[in-house]
């Protein structure tokens, strides 16, 4: 099976962490998001994988590079422009065989099981799968009681409406009806789609896990999922002086410095960060390298 993670977007409602990592590449509980995501699709039999990249493509390169080969085939195909989320898929449209193929968007986690997403867009000869949830935040897709897709919003706020996960099973006869070479969204062919009754049909999920990593908010929120309650996560490497103090929800990269009566609580800190002696760290998050000299510290600090 095959698979695509979108991950061509600039993450601008992650400023500032997006102006030095591509989003992809954030760290969630100490895994790039990425890594999370290949680790996701492969249970479901997903061998081959293209990332289509574009902000800080390199980074997302080299990272790939060091992944172990058992991950299987990835690809990245680099966009010279954004082709947004239609354009990127018809971008790798040489990728694809005839089977069906799942489309991931690259800043989301989730469990969502999609054995049972794949059988069921084969089972009910579905030409496009949308998986779908009740998030209201989100809520914008009407279906009917078979789960036909109706309207795509974003107006489409009535009681019965639902939230698309950002998970997708695409038929490869889907790509003939996308325009080549610009930028294109998705749900603006999959409109096109449903207004001549073509078989684009949503998927019900419940009961998983899903986070959006879109904001600051929303990261930190995904960090401290991966975290038992109360409890901190300290990577390898880190040199924690005996007099410092790592208190409640603390993340610490590989390779990290807390110098003598330091205090890190509610925070993440990347790879390599050193707090110097007697600084307070709380509520914040640190990328890596960053040394923080100030008495007590509450941000976004990158370097």
């Amino acid at each position: 099976m095959k698979a695509m993670i979108l991950a061509a977007g600039k993450g601008t409602r992650l400023v500032p962490l997006t102006y030095i990592c591509p989003k992809v590449l954030v760290p969630i509980a100490n895994t790039p998001l990425i890594d999370r995501t290949i680790r996701y699709l492969r249970p479901y039999g997903v061998r081959e994988i293209i990332i289509n990249a574009y902000h800080l493509h390199g980074k997302i390169i080299d990272y790939l590079e060091t992944l172990n080969k058992n991950y299987g085939i990835l690809e990245v195909s680099v966009e010279k422009d954004t082709l947004g989320t239609g354009g990127g898929i018809k971008n790798t449209e040489d990728f694809w065989g005839e089977e069906p193929f799942i489309v991931i968007n690259g800043d989301i986690v989730t469990n969502i099981d999609l054995g049972k997403v794949y059988t069921y867009h084969k089972n009910r000869n579905n030409l496009v799968t949308m998986v779908l949830h009740d998030y209201p935040r989100h809520n914008k897709i009407l279906v009917d009681s078979l789960m036909n897709i109706l309207s795509i919003g974003p107006n489409v706020r009535v009681k019965n409406s639902l939230a698309f996960t950002g998970i997708h099973v695409i038929n490869p006869e889907v790509l003939r009806y996308i325009p080549k070479n610009r930028k294109y969204d998705i749900l603006e062919c999959y409109k096109g789609l449903i207004a001549g009754k073509k078989r684009v049909r949503g998927y019900m999920a419940t009961g998983h896990r899903w986070i959006d990593i879109g904001t600051l908010k929303d990261y930190i929120k995904a960090n401290l999922d991966f975290l038992p309650a109360n409890r901190n996560l300290i990577g390898p490497n880190c040199v924690i002086d005996s007099n410092a103090g790592i208190i409640y929800q603390a993340i610490l990269g590989n390779g990290c410095t807390i110098e003598k009566g330091a205090i890190v609580k509610k925070s993440i800190l990347w790879d390599n960060v050193i707090i110097k002696e007697g600084v307070k760290v709380i509520d914040s998050i640190i990328t890596s390298g960053v040394i923080v000299k100030k008495d007590t510290y509450k941000a976004v600090a990158t370097k």
